[in-house]
């Protein structure tokens, strides 16, 4: 891939880092989405104590936003016109978390239509997996130019 091609994926991995940095639930965690290529996506998350649960580490709804977001966006960069939606998500945790940076990959396994099958796993500041999960996701009639973060 190249040329004209090469460059509006460009485009539209920009524009899907401008949506993700533009939905409001992410001002409220330190985060950042970088596309890293199709079908790949990496979010970079710190964890603080204000998303602990009562035993002092990250709550599980910390890992699943971080899981599924970063599947959600590599499966996104397949599809240029819609935005997708999570219809199922599975979830495996492999460690407490507590404070320190965390690192979600995300890949894009299967289907080019209307459903998308991504997966994902989170990474700690020690490089050990904290947990991995499998995501469906099918498109929405939800136009991408539609959202206000997405600007290609």
């Amino acid at each position: 891939m190249g040329g004209a091609s090469g460059s509006g994926a460009e485009l539209h991995w920009r524009a899907l880092e401008g949506l993700y940095s533009s939905a409001p639930v992410n001002a409220l965690f330190d985060s950042t989405l970088e596309v890293t290529g199709e079908g790949t996506a990496r979010i970079t998350f710190e964890v603080t104590e204000s998303v602990y649960h009562a035993a002092g580490a990250a709550h599980g709804t910390i890992y699943f936003k971080m899981l599924d977001d970063a599947a959600f966006y590599a499966a996104n960069t397949l599809v240029t016109d819609r935005f997708l939606l999570t219809t199922s998500f599975n979830l495996h945790f492999t460690k407490p978390v507590r404070e320190g940076k965390v690192v979600a990959e995300g890949r894009w396994i299967s289907g080019r239509r209307r459903v998308f099958v991504a997966e994902s796993k989170l990474v700690d500041a020690e490089g050990e997996e904290i947990g991995r999960g499998t995501g469906t996701f099918m498109k929405s009639r939800i136009p991408l130019s539609s959202l206000p973060g997405y600007a290609a």
